[in-house]
């Protein structure tokens, strides 16, 4: 992806749904798209421009991948694509999502424009020392299972050793071989160790959980990012399936309408988005339609911080599960 790589609301119903004429598209997401752009939200190390909404690979993604039979997240992965998705998350450790996504995207052709956001830690969750070789190792079977050059981001994977991993990302970004370089975590207990690493090396991204119900990160390390210049990629933004189960069959909120959601997945998804140091979320799923509903998340408007309260409100007054 090139700095310029803005995309209008023209472009988007051009190469994306007109690529996409033959899905079955709902009709609120063809209505939302005809009037509005996606939105784009620009990395600060370098002011290139990413869509807003993209991919994970672990839970149900990583499951089906294990399967014998993947169409399913050849379906999924595709239709990101044709819809405008452009950020794809993975892992070693998301068992077969990396070779698998790998594979697909050459075969479907669109491995070139894809943002390949992958991990390594050979360390274990947040401890030990670890292995150089061992993460060299890792890194090497990134590229050769997501087949390019040059991988746009890896990030350490839940503090896995920073001092030792940091490293040989800085080595390989210095080789021209990665462009961006992060951490990550989703364990509230590795807070502290997240901040003095964000203080102390030259992050281009953080990837951490963040959802309308677990909003943690917002007291120090979304404030932080915006103050450092790092890019923010949000997982789990929804509570993995908790939002779910809180939100049950309800119905979403009449006032959803004020910023352009006709679902909870958007509801959700644009709650996250319009925190300011929000870059990108990749919700991950295995199921095309949940795809198009989560790209519609990222169409339209978004919540002001009043309505931002009154969304905290609607959930926090949802039974806990």
């Amino acid at each position: 992806m090139s700095k310029s790589q803005g995309m209008s609301r023209r472009r988007f119903l051009g190469t994306s749904l007109g690529a996409a004429a033959a899905l079955t598209l709902s009709p609120s997401f063809l209505a939302l798209a005809q009037n509005a752009a996606p939105i784009m939200r620009a990395i600060p190390a370098t002011g290139e421009t990413i869509p807003a909404i993209g991919l994970g690979s672990s839970a149900t993604f990583a499951q089906v991948a294990r399967s014998e039979d993947i169409s399913a997240v050849r379906a999924v992965m595709d239709r990101m694509h044709q819809l405008g998705g452009r950020v794809f998350d993975t892992a070693p450790s998301y068992g077969a999502s990396e070779e698998v996504a790998g594979q697909i995207a050459q075969d479907l052709g669109i491995n070139e424009s894809l943002f390949w956001a992958t991990k390594v830690n050979v360390a274990g969750r947040g401890g030990g020392s670890a292995d150089p070789t061992a993460a060299r190792n890792q890194l090497e079977t990134s590229f050769q299972r997501i087949g390019k050059e040059v991988i746009d981001l890896i990030q350490v994977h839940n503090m896995g050793d920073p001092d030792t991993q940091l490293a040989l990302l800085r080595e390989l970004k210095e080789q021209g071989r990665v462009r961006y370089m992060g951490i990550t975590t989703t364990f509230a207990e590795q807070y502290e160790h997240l901040i003095r690493v964000m203080n102390n090396e030259p992050l281009d991204f953080i990837g951490i959980d963040y959802a309308v119900d677990n909003r943690d990160v917002e007291d120090r390390i979304l404030p932080l990012a915006r103050d450092r210049g790092i890019a923010v990629l949000v997982y789990a933004p929804f509570g993995r399936t908790r939002l779910w189960a809180r939100v049950g069959d309800r119905p979403v909120p009449d006032y959803a309408q004020e910023f352009d959601a006709s679902t909870w997945g958007q509801f959700f998804l644009k709650f996250v988005l319009s925190h300011p140091a929000v870059t990108a979320a990749t919700p991950s799923t295995s199921r095309p339609a949940n795809m198009e509903d989560n790209i519609g998340g990222m169409l339209g408007r978004l919540p002001d911080a009043a309505m931002r309260r009154r969304m905290i409100e609607t959930v926090d007054a949802l039974p806990m599960v």
